[in-house]
């Protein structure tokens, strides 16, 4: 053996001494955990986004909290998509992660209209998925798909007890604007009803473009019958220019809207119009969750720039129940599916947003309905409201 070749042999022999000395015997250090994807779809862009944003950070807060558990078996990876609130966004974002193999399952939509044109994807993938926001009764109870689950309730119970409070407070006659999505149309059928069988009347019934900008020609119509009520049954940014022309056009209804524009965005965006505007939402205001607290003292910590907004807490949940299922099974899509369908009855899962039950079609049971009223520039709980005490008056009161 050449001089050259011993002491290369002597600095190896001494390279692998120096790491007995400094790792002990037997004490290399431990192999990182395998990482995991996860998925997140919702509006990021467009004027829907603010609900987007904060769903997205409140799952990305989950995974943050589980990887910081040394407990934990896996790390986990978060990917996002962003569906612009547009059906055919959705699909493609759904179809990206559904022929990702190593998107092991994703928490999807708060647009109704993108959700149900999605359901077919996630089936034919078998990519198991928990909706966050997205309200559309037939997203669940449309098919018997069972890659597909969602933790907020439907515009079911929403539209039922919207019906039944307003009509309490004496309002008799309603003018309806909503749009021509499935989530407007749904609004629409089941607001219908309910307002039919408690004794209300409509006087005019408008279907409108997500994207239309003048509403003039409606509401002159609505003005000349002079409803007590104008439900409007559509998201933020149609909620925001119909407000802003009844108005202007000197339309003295009470605004009523549904959960598409409880947001902190139809606030600023309506200005001081919008005090006064009711709404309604399943579940509890993010603070009187049972892990309410929690959820927004860990959001802060965080720094995220964009608020939590009315279904981040939903958002967190899918995601934490997504990791909870992976960490319980493994990371295979079949077998976390199948965990997902078994959380019903005495295998209802606790979370920062109350039990997690769901039925045979994945839907979770939200028995609370919030009533909302806007109360000096913020979405105040009707029973805490000035307006609840009498010390303010909603239109026509």
């Amino acid at each position: 053996m050449t001089k050259s070749r011993l002491t290369q042999f002597a600095v190896a022999a001494l390279t692998v001494v120096a790491m007995v000395i400094g790792f002990g015997m037997g004490s290399f250090p431990a192999s990182a955990k395998e990482k995991i994807k996860v998925g997140f779809i919702g509006p990021l862009s467009g004027g829907t986004s603010s609900n987007g944003l904060g769903g997205r950070n409140s799952a990305d807060l989950a995974v943050r909290l589980r990887n910081a558990d040394p407990k934990a078996k896996y790390s986990y990876e978060l990917l996002v998509q962003d569906d612009e609130c547009k059906p055919n966004i959705g699909v493609q974002a759904a179809t990206k992660f559904g022929a990702n193999k190593n998107v092991i399952a994703a928490a999807t939509h708060y647009c109704s209209a993108v959700a149900i044109s999605t359901v077919d994807v996630y089936h034919k993938f078998g990519l198991p998925i928990i909706v966050w926001g997205a309200v559309l009764p037939d997203i669940t109870y449309g098919n018997t798909y069972k890659e597909v689950h969602r933790v907020n309730g439907t515009m079911i119970n929403q539209n039922e007890t919207a019906a039944k409070f307003m009509r309490g407070l004496g309002y008799k006659t309603w003018a309806i604007i909503h749009d021509t999505t499935d989530y407007g149309k749904g609004h629409d059928k089941y607001f219908t009803k309910n307002l039919e069988a408690n004794g209300g009347k409509i006087l005019s019934r408008f279907g409108v473009t997500s994207d239309q900008q003048d509403f003039s020609a409606e509401l002159t119509k609505i003005k000349s019958m002079n409803p007590d009520v104008l439900y409007f049954g559509g998201l933020t940014p149609i909620g925001i220019r119909i407000r802003a022309q009844m108005e202007k056009l000197g339309v003295k209804a009470q605004f009523q809207g549904t959960s598409g524009i409880v947001s902190d965005t139809f606030i600023e965006g309506a200005g001081p119009l919008a005090e006064g505007v009711v709404a309604f939402r399943e579940g509890a205001p993010t603070e009187k969750l049972p892990g309410g607290k929690f959820f927004l003292e860990q959001y802060a910590k965080q720094g995220y720039k964009d608020p939590p907004e009315a279904y981040g807490a939903f958002a967190f949940t899918a995601m934490s129940l997504i990791l909870d299922t992976i960490e319980a099974v493994g990371p295979d899509r079949k077998k976390v599916r199948k965990a997902l369908n078994k959380v019903s009855g005495s295998n209802a899962a606790d979370s920062i947003t109350g039990k997690v039950d769901f039925d045979d079609h994945g839907q979770n049971t939200i028995a609370v309905i919030t009533k909302y009223v806007v109360q000096d520039s913020k979405w105040t709980v009707w029973e805490d409201s000035a307006y609840a005490a009498g010390k303010r008056k909603l239109k026509g009161m």
